[in-house]
């Protein structure tokens, strides 16, 4: 019999500051908090007793005094003992939703607070787990949470890869990590049919963009005869997929040397090599320099996130006009163009303005035929609208 937990610290809130917790919201900010002496001093990710100001309880969260969002609800009953056998359960329940998606083993597992545990990616790609801890609370909860892992996802191997910028703002420090297994070389990866190849070690975030699956379907069901450019193409995702899919050409376009080898060979694997090219440059550049001399039916253009932080958004959003601008003069008449926007900062209202301010100084006209967000594996908490963070248009110009 395991001894009884010491009763948890108490956290509240402000007078007149519960209401959107009791309506559900998952997180309370530090201007929120009553921060007493005692809370200052508490461990970033203490498991807390949540309490409003009044004395009503809320839950069990994760508290961290250092943090904006300094309390993490991550349970409602207060006293819940947040084990490996609490992190199992919804490790279980995260993977039922994704097998009954019919997405696993190559899929997103884990999408923090939409999937009730705050702070915590994991993406699996066949036996490799990877695993990012962006919270506190999740950080202290990391060796219960390996085994949660061992037991419920069963992996070969799992790395971490704790080097996000929101470990950052948590106080935590970055690191890339093998936990168990062997990861030697690139991972193989199945989508739509297509093997792929990723670096979960060195790659960007956990090695591959599972959010982007169904546009890239969608793209690829226009790409049949089709001449695709793939911009800032990282492992070939859209290229690739849109030329197994029947495009005669398809030219990726990204900055590193790495990630265009690992799509090089990826088109070999799919016995599509001969109709995929990959071009070491800037996108920006690129589309300056082939303005007056290429055209294509299909352009992707799915940039890494301009805007990271609120003081950006002006510059950012400019950019989206301008890659919009810049993108729609290379689609020839009747061609499509996909723009997207992996920036939680801009919202899809102010997205679809650049979008449409690019296309007007283009001089082209067109429509909108889709309108859509990250695939159903990256759910969002219907109290954090902001976490929908995926923006994607396609559109057909004249």
């Amino acid at each position: 019999m395991s001894p009884p937990m010491e009763p948890r610290p108490v956290v509240r809130l402000l007078p007149g500051r519960q209401k959107r917790l009791r309506a559900g919201h998952p997180w309370a900010y530090a201007n929120e908090i009553e921060m007493s002496a005692d809370a200052r001093v508490l461990p970033p990710g203490t498991l807390v007793r949540l309490e409003g100001a009044d004395g009503q309880v809320l839950g069990a969260a994760m508290f961290n005094p250092r943090a904006l969002a300094a309390v993490r609800r991550i349970d409602p009953d207060p006293d819940r003992e947040i084990d490996g056998d609490w992190l199992a359960a919804r490790l279980k329940a995260a993977l039922a939703l994704r097998q009954r998606l019919g997405l696993a083993p190559w899929c997103r597992v884990v999408h923090a607070e939409a999937d009730g545990l705050p702070g915590l990616i994991v993406d699996l790609f066949g036996a490799v787990a990877v695993a990012q801890l962006n919270s506190a609370g999740m950080a202290r909860l990391e060796e219960p949470l390996v085994e949660a892992v061992r037991e419920v996802l069963r992996p070969e191997a799992l790395v971490l890869r704790n080097d996000s910028a929101q470990r950052g703002l948590e106080g935590l420090e970055t690191e890339t990590r093998l936990v168990f297994g062997e990861v030697s070389g690139p991972v193989d990866l199945m989508e739509g049919g297509c093997r792929f190849l990723c670096d979960p070690l060195g790659g960007q975030k956990t090695g591959w963009f599972h959010d982007q699956r169904d546009n890239r379907a969608f793209a690829a069901g226009l790409a049949d005869g089709a001449r695709v450019l793939d911009l800032y193409a990282y492992l070939g995702g859209f290229g690739i997929r849109a030329a197994l899919a029947g495009a005669g050409e398809a030219v990726l376009v990204d900055r590193s040397r790495p990630a265009l080898e690992l799509a090089a060979r990826a088109a070999g694997l799919n016995g599509i090599g001969e109709r995929v090219r990959t071009e070491r440059a800037d996108a920006f550049a690129f589309l300056e320099a082939a303005a007056s001399s290429e055209r294509f039916d299909l352009v992707i253009a799915d940039p890494p996130a301009f805007v990271r932080s609120r003081k950006d958004l002006g510059a950012g959003l400019r950019g989206y006009r301008k890659l919009a601008r810049l993108a729609a003069g290379l689609v020839a008449p009747g061609g499509f163009l996909l723009a997207a926007s992996c920036s939680h900062n801009v919202t899809a209202e102010a997205f679809a303005l650049e979008v449409a301010r690019g296309l007007g100084q283009a001089g082209r006209t067109g429509r909108v035929l889709r309108t859509a967000g990250a695939a159903p594996d990256h759910p969002v908490h219907p109290m954090l609208p902001e976490s929908a963070y995926l923006k994607a248009m396609v559109l057909q110009l004249d």
